[in-house]
Order: structure tokens, then C-alpha cells, then sequence
């Protein structure tokens, strides 16, 4: 199953615009935040995003699943990615609509004009980043804006979802929409990415209602970890290898659809598991010099952005776990969650 060019793939989260700048360990001990990290803003946070923007700074397009969504378009047919998320009613939407555009991105966002557009503070130490997230009207969205008739129609077209787990803290019955609208479809396919270990930790109970659903899930290893802790029994303390299995064998709502389970570890081997196999397989990343890589923010995104490009063009699991990695290698040498221009050609490795 090819892309068609007809918005086959919809992405739903939280659009931020990040604000990244290149710090020191000072920044970080002054706001309680460690190296390479993700996690939600706190009031003591708050004067982070000023702080960020007095110095040289960079805006992004940001959101997870917003730079899965650029990525996957880079590399798809025209008109193929449609993002749905909730922006204030600012400037800074602007920039994002902007950027989306420019990168040939369809965005329909839901507008909340009682919040500003959400923020995400991204601290460069290195070849290491921090993400502190104020999701401010990306925390408004709301399911009406999903089910309207012009959003839902997109939605019945669409044949691939792809959700991130940032949006469990905000509206789990839009992302239980999709999971179930690709459930009753033979033809749909329904993935989400863990995105961050607080997610299973702190919102296991939103995260496990979504679990049967999954066609795919994509995550790390430190999010595995923090996923088989939660899950506990037999599974917590195992390897990323076993705990890919576990999670791959969980029960699902359509089992005509057989789960598969995709876990990046960073320069180690991604591990995949698939329903059934009993045993995961490894896929060796490309290699890449210290001396190459600008900055690691959104790499993960990336590589999330190619493999669903792939699985969207049906390729083969290898082929769309090297897509992954090709992406993920491009983004990293540019600063923040981008891709370069003028546009580059996947090629197998």
C-alpha cells in the first residue's frame, strides 16, 4: 500500500513552538533539569522561556508528533501528512502554520483564543538536550474539533494514525477515536509512540487504555524501561529485547492486525518485535561521526517520521527501519527537530 498523496496519514499531538538555545550545566541545575531529558513545565519553569529567548535562540516547528509528521512528509508524495493539534491564537501560531507549510505539511488546528501557543524550552548541553514543555492551548484540545464534520471526513479518509503519547495528558478520548476508527477498519492502522518515560510512569492508566489498539508502538529505550517498571510482573527488570516481545504479545482489539513493537536504543541496534515471533529482531543504525552531529533534539521524531513513511508506502519492516535511521541521521546534523534542504532521496544503506 503506497501513499496515494491524499493525506493517507494523519498525526495527531501537542504543535509547540520550541525556543532552543545552547547552554551550560548552570541552566540546568537553575531550573532542576537534567541533560536529556522531557517533562512537563512547572510554575518554577515559567521564566525559563524568557530566559531562553534573551540569548541566541532558535524557533522550531516542534511538537513530537509535528516533526514526525514534517519528517514523514519529506520523504512521502506530496499532500500525504495532515497534523491536528490546538494553537493559540498568536504570532507564534503563525510561525507554525509557516513553518508546516514550508515544509509542505497540512496543518488543521483547533484554536483556543483563552491560551497562548504552547512552548517547549529546549537546552543544548552538547550533543545532549533538555525539553521543558508549557503546552498551554496544546493542552485545550478538545474532541468536538476531531469529530466536526470538515475534521472527522479527513479522519474516514486517512489511512494511518499516528499519535504521540504527549497527547495522553490532554485528550485521550481523540486518541481513543482514532484507535477505534482503525480497529473497525481492516485497512487502517493505528500507531503511538511512548514518546517519554513519564508517560508510562504517570499516566499508565491513559496509556494502557490505548494499548490494545496498537498496530505499532515506537519508543526508547530508557521509555521501554520506564514502561516495563509500570507494567511490572514478570516484564520489569527484563532487557529491551524481552520487554519489546511482552509488549508485542499484549492483547489487541482487531487480532487480525498483528502488533509490532519498535525500540530505539541510539547508537545500538533498534529492536523490533512482532506478535507471535517470540523472539525480537535487531537492525544495526548507520554510523556517524562525533564530529557530524549538531544537535540529537528530535532525532527520535525523525526516525519516527521515516519508518511510518515507510510502513505508509508499504515497505518491509527492515526497509522502513533503515528509512528511520537515514532520517534520523540528517536530522542530526541540524540544529533542532529539522530536515535539509534542498531536499535529500532515501536510498538503502
Amino acid at each position: 500500500m503506497g501513499s496515494t498523496g491524499d493525506y493517507q496519514l494523519l498525526c495527531l499531538e501537542n504543535p509547540l513552538l520550541d525556543i532552543q538555545a545552547e547552554c551550560d550545566e548552570s541552566m540546568l541545575n537553575k531550573y532542576s533539569l537534567k541533560p536529556n531529558d522531557a517533562i512537563l513545565a512547572e510554575e518554577k519553569h515559567m521564566p525559563l522561556y524568557a530566559e531562553l529567548l534573551s540569548r541566541k535562540h532558535a524557533l522550531i516547528a516542534g511538537g513530537a508528533a509535528q516533526n514526525t509528521a514534517r519528517g514523514a512528509q519529506y520523504i512521502l508524495p506530496e499532500k500525504s501528512v495532515l497534523y491536528i493539534g490546538c494553537v493559540g491564537q498568536d504570532e507564534y501560531a503563525d510561525k507554525l502554520r509557516s513553518a508546516c507549510s514550508a515544509a509542505g505539511l497540512r496543518v488543521e488546528y483547533r484554536v483556543d483564543e483563552s491560551q497562548p501557543t504552547g512552548r517547549c524550552g529546549v537546552i543544548i548541553t552538547g550533543s545532549n538536550r533538555s525539553l521543558c514543555t508549557h503546552l498551554a492551548a496544546a493542552n485545550e484540545y478538545k474532541l468536538d474539533h476531531l469529530q466536526s464534520p470538515k475534521i472527522w471526513d479527513l479522519v474516514k479518509k486517512a489511512k494511518f494514525y499516528y499519535v504521540g503519547g504527549y497527547h495522553l495528558t490532554v485528550c485521550v478520548p481523540a486518541v481513543m477515536a482514532l484507535a477505534k476508527e482503525a480497529a473497525e477498519n481492516k485497512d487502517k492502522i493505528f500507531m503511538l509512540n511512548l514518546s517519554a518515560p513519564f508517560i508510562p510512569s504517570f499516566f499508565k492508566q491513559q496509556l494502557d487504555e490505548t494499548n490494545p489498539y496498537w498496530d505499532y508502538v515506537i519508543g526508547n529505550e530508557t521509555e521501554a524501561a520506564a514502561w516495563a517498571e509500570a507494567e511490572g510482573g514478570e516484564v520489569k527488570g527484563k532487557g529491551t529485547a524481552e520487554i519489546a516481545v511482552y509488549m508485542a504479545g499484549l492483547k489487541k482489539a482487531n487480532e487480525g492486525k498483528k502488533r509490532t513493537v519498535v525500540i530505539t536504543q541510539g547508537t545500538d541496534p533498534t529492536i523490533v518485535a512482532v506478535q507471535g515471533e517470540g523472539k525480537a529482531r535487531e537492525y544495526p543504525v548507520r554510523t556517524i561521526g562525533a564530529k557530524e552531529i549538531y544537535d540529537t533534539n528530535g532525532a527520535g521524531d525523525a526516525f519516527a517520521g521515516g519508518f511510518v513513511a515507510g510502513i505508509v508506502e508499504g515497505k518491509s519492516l527492515e526497509e522502513s527501519v533503515d528509512m528511520g535511521q537515514w532520517l534520523a541521521k540528517l536530522s542530526i546534523q541540524e540544529l533542532g527537530p529539522q530536515y535539509p534542504f534542498p531536499k535529500q532521496t532515501y536510498s538503502k544503506a
